[in-house]
C-alpha cells in the first residue's frame, strides 16, 4: 500500500500578517461574512488567486488556443454567479475576495431567509435547518450556484419559520408602532403627573 499521502494546505497565509491595515481589513471582512475564523478568509483568497492566475495564463496563449479554452473558464465561473456568460477575461481579472465570499450559503441564506445577522444563519445552517432543493446542507462555505439561488428553504419543522416569517421592513414597522405607542403612554402620564401639581398647588393656596 505504501505511504498515506499527508494532505496539501488548500490556503496560504499573507506574506505579512502583522500588518494594522491588513488586520482591520480582515477584521471587517469576518464581521461583515460572519466567518468563523480568518483561515476561511485566506481559503477564499486563495482560491481567488487561482482563479486569477488561471485567466493570467490564458492571456499570454495563442489567439487559438485562447479561444478554446477562455469559454471553458468563464462557464464555470458563470455556473457560480461570478461572471456572466458575457464576460471576458478582463472581468475575472476583476474580481474581488467579496464577490467570492457573497456566493457563499451562509450569505445567500443570510438575504433570502431574513436572518438577522450572518452569524444566525451560520447557526442555523450548521444545525440542519436549511435546505437547497430536497437536501439539507451543513457548510457554510458552500458554493450556491446559480440555478440552486431559489431552491434555499427552511425544513418545515424548523423553529425559525415562526421568527422569520415576516422581512426585516415588517418587522421594522412593528416595532415603530411600538415605540409610538410607548411614547404617548409616557406623555399621557406626564400630562397627568402636570394637572395633579397643579391641583394641589391651587387647593393649598386656598
Amino acid at each position: 500500500m505504501g505511504d498515506p499521502k499527508t494532505p496539501r494546505r488548500v490556503w496560504k497565509k499573507p506574506k505579512r500578517p502583522l500588518n494594522y491595515d491588513l488586520l482591520m481589513d480582515e477584521l471587517k471582512t469576518l464581521g461583515a461574512f460572519g466567518l468563523k475564523t480568518k483561515r476561511e478568509l485566506w481559503k477564499t483568497q486563495t482560491e481567488l488567486s487561482r482563479v486569477r492566475l488561471h485567466a493570467r495564463s490564458l492571456l499570454a496563449l495563442r489567439q487559438e488556443d485562447r479561444k478554446r479554452k477562455e469559454p471553458i473558464l468563464i462557464q464555470s465561473l458563470s455556473k457560480i454567479g461570478l461572471v456572466d456568460q458575457n464576460s471576458t477575461l478582463d472581468d475575472v481579472l476583476n474580481l474581488q475576495v467579496t464577490d467570492l465570499l457573497s456566493r457563499r450559503l451562509q450569505t445567500m441564506a443570510q438575504k433570502k431567509l431574513y436572518f438577522k445577522t450572518p452569524y444566525q444563519a451560520r447557526q442555523a445552517i450548521v444545525h440542519g435547518h436549511v435546505m437547497i432543493g430536497d437536501s439539507v446542507v451543513t457548510i457554510p462555505s458552500y458554493v450556491v450556484k446559480t440555478e440552486e439561488e431559489a431552491k434555499i428553504h427552511l425544513i418545515p419543522e424548523s423553529r425559525f419559520n415562526e421568527t422569520l416569517s415576516k422581512p426585516e421592513s415588517d418587522l421594522g414597522s412593528t416595532e415603530t408602532e411600538n415605540l409610538e405607542s410607548e411614547t404617548s403612554d409616557q406623555s399621557k402620564s406626564e400630562e397627568s403627573s402636570v394637572k395633579q401639581d397643579v391641583r394641589k398647588e391651587s387647593t393649598e393656596k386656598s
